[in-house]
């Protein structure tokens, strides 16, 4: 008689403070549906809006992308409380009434977390702090992929082509606002404006001429007190998506998969969670083999430049002179129109199968 190996505790992490609570909570909806009860106990803990954590329900549709309501995570009264010290892996919750009881030795932490305060390296110093595992980049590499300066800075000292761009502070905007607007012109119209660690298209603006930019600035600055102005890149929008390799082994990449828009559109929020008309996604992407292996070898090491670990998607424009990186996000988002599980899917791994590789590379990984 064969015995049956111990169902895995995996703490699903989600929500948060960041303005992409809901995106985070939607990524939870579908990892929720996905895991493999038979192998894990899940612990789902949202963390809502003001930074509590809660014992939330095991339940997807709870935290389901819908176009009129989208999700968040209710405080319910409830406060889960981390390991004291990393010499126990026990969580503990305070329920509404004041009773407190075990949640249960913890083997991994899945943190599905969008933005600050979750994928910029505040959760990952707090788990590592306590001794738990997790899934995903470490402090440093989440930092620097989180800010979009940095991770340019990186990159290029790595001999990665990124778009031109300026980094402005808000003083420098307040200050020195006509040196900021000459710099803009210089990088040539059509630019985007972004929040340097905000992700999702949260806040970022394209703009035409000078006369749009303080307010596209004033949206960026809603969402980060540094702001990006990039110069626009005119080329093939593509993406591919990273696993960590197993035992040291280098990483793995997908297929690609390709964004095509709408004339006068950009891949905004709407575009990636809400369905809005104008652009589609195409995987896998319609590339040359040699081309796409060029794409994957880039990838690679983009992910390995930032030290990346467990997972990334790494998003380039392919214009006439080859391949510019636009960005590297290490926790996209698992909704049901996400890029990053469709990138496997086209590459043979199913979701339930991606989010199995996910929790073994979380166990494994060295911090």
């Amino acid at each position: 008689m064969t015995e049956t190996s111990p169902r895995l505790k995996v703490v699903l992490l989600f929500g948060g403070r960041s303005s992409e609570h809901s995106i985070s909570c939607a990524t939870a909806s579908g990892v929720l549906r996905a895991l493999d009860r038979d192998r894990y106990d899940v612990v789902p803990v949202g963390i809502t809006k003001s930074g509590a954590f809660t014992l939330q329900p095991d339940d997807a549709e709870a935290f389901a992308l819908r176009e009129d309501d989208l999700p968040t995570v209710v405080d319910n009264g409830s406060r889960v409380r981390w390991p004291e010290s990393a010499d126990s892996r026990e969580l503990t919750v305070v329920d509404s009434d004041g009773v407190e009881s075990s949640l249960g030795e913890v083997d991994v932490v899945f943190p599905i977390l969008h933005g600050p305060f979750g994928e910029d390296g505040s959760v990952q110093g707090l788990l590592e702090l306590v001794g738990l595992p997790y899934v995903g980049a470490g402090i440093l590499a989440s930092a620097v992929g989180m800010d979009k300066h940095f991770s340019k800075t990186v990159l290029q000292q790595a001999g990665i082509a990124v778009a031109p761009w300026v980094t402005v502070p808000r003083r420098d905007w307040a200050d020195h606002r006509a040196v900021v607007e000459e710099r803009a012109e210089e990088l040539g119209w059509p630019v985007f404006v972004k929040p340097a660690r905000a992700g999702s298209s949260v806040g970022v603006s394209r703009v035409s001429s000078l006369a749009e930019l303080q307010r596209a600035m004033e949206v960026a600055f809603a969402e980060d007190g540094k702001v990006l102005i990039e110069a626009a890149v005119v080329g093939r929008e593509l993406e591919c998506a990273v696993l960590g390799g197993r035992a040291g082994a280098a990483p793995r990449v997908s297929v690609a998969g390709e964004i095509v828009l709408g004339a006068g559109r950009f891949y905004d929020f709407e575009s990636k969670y809400l369905g809005a008309p104008g652009a589609d996604l195409v995987c896998p992407a319609d590339l040359d083999d040699d081309v796409l292996a060029e794409f994957q070898e880039l990838a690679a090491r983009a992910f390995e430049a930032i030290g990346g670990a467990g997972l990334a998607r790494v998003d380039v424009f392919l214009t006439d002179e080859g391949f510019i990186v636009n960005e590297l996000n290490t926790m996209p988002g698992f909704t049901p129109i996400s890029m990053f599980p469709a990138c496997w899917l086209a590459s043979g791994l199913s979701y339930p199968e991606l989010l199995d590789e996910l929790i073994a590379l979380g166990l494994e990984t060295e911090r």
